[in-house]
């Protein structure tokens, strides 16, 4: 049985779950669904076609649902969908997708932290952290297992490649390969993140595969093609495969 504060307002048509906490104040829309075993706390505010998975912690006055910042929206039906067990801090703001049918889409297990910004279309994978106030334009997409850093901006349709690093205040205006720790303005990378690949379980052998990529790509002098044609001459192991396709599938161009 889901216990709803006598002060919070949910609608009738809203499907709530068995186990289901919602704290004094919190507004839950009518095409809400929140799954078993989530915690809402207090003045949180749940709105659009919001999905949220199972054991989702959701802290005082976020925002989840309102439609999307673009002016391109026209009033479409748009959805959030988000997975299992994430804790979503204080003031997170999230939005819905901008046309027909588009959704924002947010993995499992990830930590979203206080007064972060996802934006329409954003799509974040399996156990990411946004630190406080970091911001993600429209149709962003992190990997796995990346960290983005307190105030840090993510520009429209970057991507972030999983198990990278992005420091805290950097302006990302390119997408960022797997595997590194990236700064700046704009961001750059400036090295493996071999203290994040150790703590995941990186073999050594694995973390020396990674190093020598990432030695062609910013250390050779040589250009991203011909540094990707070094790169294609490696064994063909799952991490030199997915920054591969990771440089192959980029829109933005890599940041170098």
């Amino acid at each position: 049985m889901s216990n709803i504060h006598p002060t919070a307002i949910v609608s009738g048509n809203a499907h709530i779950d068995d186990d289901v906490e919602i704290g004094p104040f919190s507004i839950i829309g009518e095409n809400v669904t929140l799954h078993k075993g989530c915690k809402v706390s207090s003045s949180a505010h749940l709105a659009g076609y919001t999905e949220i998975g199972a054991r989702c912690k959701i802290f005082t006055g976020a925002v989840i649902g309102s439609i999307t910042q673009d002016l391109k929206y026209k009033g479409e039906k748009t959805f959030i969908r988000i997975g299992e067990d994430n804790t979503i801090r204080e003031y997170v703001t999230i939005n819905s997708g901008t046309a027909g049918g588009e959704s924002t889409v947010i993995g499992n297990r990830n930590l979203i932290m206080a007064y972060a910004h996802i934006a329409h279309n954003c799509v974040i994978g399996n156990d990411v952290i946004l630190a406080n106030a970091s911001t993600l334009a429209g149709h962003v997409i992190v990997e796995d297992f990346a960290i983005i850093g307190g105030l840090a901006g993510i520009h429209q349709f970057c991507r972030i490649g999983a198990h990278a690093i992005i420091g805290g205040c950097s302006k990302v205006t390119k997408d960022i390969i797997p595997f590194v720790m990236a700064d700046g303005h704009p961001a750059k990378p400036f090295a493996v993140n071999i203290i994040g690949l150790k703590r995941r379980g990186f073999t050594p052998e694995k973390i020396r595969v990674i190093e020598t990529v990432f030695r062609y790509l910013f250390r050779s002098g040589l250009n991203v093609s011909a540094a990707l044609a070094q790169i294609e001459q490696m064994q063909k192991t799952e991490e030199v495969l997915s920054t591969i396709n990771f440089i192959k599938q980029s829109e933005r161009g890599i940041a170098k």
